[in-house]
């Protein structure tokens, strides 16, 4: 323990990146996005004490005030750009084609027919029970299994 602790005195930087490098390995293995931010605010009091070591006290101090704000920071505001609108689509490609272009490839009969959307051609209902001719633009407004709603 005295050998810890005179290593402390001696080299804080190393003991702090140590302790980045831990959360960090933790994190990678996990992948929960909790221990990210621990990690990096152990970096940060590390590069602090490799300039001017401030002492334990208000190295620990820090180190727990700059993890509750970049965790606080990092979950209010990187969240909603991380689960953004296309998020939901991420295992379902028919669900990223609402609100892209498609072309009509056969006539519509009783309000269904067919559609090439995203290089693949869809089964489609029209959703107004309009007859929309071959080669026509149109909108895809909704996904039911593999068949477009378009418009």
């Amino acid at each position: 323990m005295h050998g810890l602790m005179l290593f402390y005195a001696t080299h804080p930087f190393w003991v702090w990146l140590a302790a980045a490098a831990i959360f960090l390995a933790i994190e990678v293995a996990t992948g929960s996005g909790w221990l990210l931010w621990p990690a990096a605010s152990a970096g940060l009091v590390g590069l602090l004490t490799l300039f001017a070591p401030p002492g334990p006290p208000v190295e620990v101090g820090l180190f727990a005030l700059l993890t509750i704000a970049t965790t606080y920071l990092a979950r209010k505001y990187l969240r909603p750009a991380l689960d953004g609108p296309a998020s939901p689509a991420l295992n379902d490609p028919a669900l990223r084609l609402i609100g892209r272009d498609g072309e009509v490839v056969g006539a519509f009969e009783h309000g269904r027919g067919r559609v090439f959307a995203d290089g693949k051609e869809w089964a489609a209902i029209a959703e107004d029970g309009a007859q929309p001719a071959p080669g026509q633009k149109v909108l895809v407004v909704a996904v039911e299994g593999a068949v477009l709603t378009v418009r």
